[in-house]
């Protein structure tokens, strides 16, 4: 079986890495890949946001199965492309996309549905908008309307905040064409929990939970980011509210789907809020979560690709999901300056003593290796250390030691990744 993934960060190597363990043994390409993909697949020089070469690619090769990694390929409409031609890809198509490619499209299918979210109000122009967020009180969340990487939220705590998140956004054109229209939206304050499900057009299958820390550093401080590191399974999210989650939130967004004659098909992720008022959705995306991926594949049991195909036919069941007991923890080590400015190509050393340590997998984000066998940075978020262990203790300390043995100029880290699981997760140990 020949596959092809889409995509060259962390998300992709975990899916890349979970792929090589199916039983069918598949012969796995990776597009455009990085140094850790390169070991368990054959890289394919093609960025992930070109949609037409990667077709192209598709046309000639034959895979049989694209796993489409990234967002921006999914919202330009890759799966409906790869469809016309007949090859079968895993992902939403285009339309169902806009679940994540417009946060407005998604605000206003949540309303439709009576799903649980953030009181919320769009605007386009730096005068609407701070009469909204006078509307709505501070502390205020300002969202870029489009794809940002992840890094198109702000928490303002002042008015002041709030007025240059917004004029940074439609005047300064942080996040380009994304950030024209906002969303000015209310600030929900609990523990965020992300969970994902595979769905097959009707039937959700959910996957463990994970939880993502966003802020660049400890404490919860400092912008948002991609994903400094995250951690499986989430302590705070419970058996009850997972079943509330998969009929409130899931079950409801599928039926307003529907109703559109829109038919999502792939793996859903919903951004929830845990408040004192119950669950919100705070944000939907429409691929694999990154890093929580990296935390949630490894304590996959079951092979991974007869869960993807029954998505594509429409045939999943609860049996193709099965998850391990233990606890996963990723810590991100990323280049000085990200989430803003970063210089790429610093030599990185200690991979190979990090993955030494028993059940720690090293996941490549940013990587590129040279001719001569140098591994370079090649991105904000660089490597993620991965630990699999019996309980989150472990799993945090095997994580923290390995990644001591890694080395690169300017690294940077936080040094509290799964610090509230642990808390939380005593009771259970």
């Amino acid at each position: 079986m020949k596959v092809l993934v889409i995509g060259g960060g962390g998300r992709e190597h975990a899916l890349v890495w979970k792929l090589a363990q199916d039983s069918c043994k598949p012969e796995i390409f990776c597009a455009p890949g990085n140094a850790g993909t390169a070991v368990l697949a054959t890289n394919v020089p093609i960025s992930a946001e070109d949609v037409p070469a990667l077709v192209a690619w598709c046309k000639v090769n034959r895979p049989d199965l694209v796993v489409v990694g990234p967002e921006v390929a999914l919202c330009a409409g890759i799966v409906d492309d790869l469809e016309k031609e007949g090859i079968r890809a895993f992902g939403p198509n285009k339309v169902a996309a806009q679940l994540e490619g417009s946060k407005i499209f998604s605000k206003d299918v949540m309303l439709a549905a009576g799903i649980p979210t953030a009181e919320a109000y769009y605007a386009s122009d730096v005068d609407c908008a701070m009469e909204n967020v006078h509307k709505l009180g501070l502390p205020i969340v300002i969202k870029a309307e489009g794809l940002a990487a992840g890094k198109g939220v702000t928490v303002c705590k002042t008015m002041e905040d709030a007025k240059k998140a917004i004029e940074e956004s439609i005047v300064g054109h942080t996040f380009g064409s994304a950030g024209a229209n906002i969303l000015v939206e209310e600030y929900l304050e609990g523990e965020e929990v992300s969970v994902l499900g595979l769905v097959d057009g009707e039937h959700v299958v959910l996957l463990s939970s994970a939880q993502d820390h966003k802020r660049a550093f400890d404490g919860d401080l400092g912008p948002n980011t991609g994903g400094m590191g995250a951690y499986s399974p989430a302590p705070v999210f419970t058996a009850d509210m997972a079943k509330y989650v998969e009929i409130v939130v899931f079950g409801r967004l599928m039926k307003e789907l529907r109703k559109r004659g829109i038919i999502y098909k792939g793996v859903l992720y919903a951004g929830l809020m845990i408040a004192k008022s119950g669950i919100k959705v705070l944000e939907f995306n429409c691929r694999f979560g990154d890093p929580e991926t990296q935390v949630i594949l490894p304590r996959l049991v079951t092979d991974l690709i007869p869960a993807l195909e029954a998505c594509i036919d429409g045939t999943l069941t609860p049996n193709l999901v099965k998850f391990s007991p233990k606890s996963c923890v990723c810590v991100a080590l990323v280049a000085g300056g990200y989430p803003g400015h970063y210089e790429k190509g610093k030599a990185i050393v200690g991979v190979e003593a990090a993955e030494y340590y028993h059940d720690v997998l090293v996941f490549h984000a940013g990587t590129k290796k040279m001719s001569d066998g140098t591994l370079l940075s090649w991105g904000g978020r660089v490597l993620g250390v991965t630990a699999l262990r019996h309980n989150v203790s472990e799993a945090i300390s095997s994580a923290y030691v390995a990644m001591k043995r890694i080395h690169f100029d300017d690294m940077r880290f936080r040094t509290d990744i799964a610090a509230r699981a642990l808390v939380k997760a005593k009771r259970y140990y």
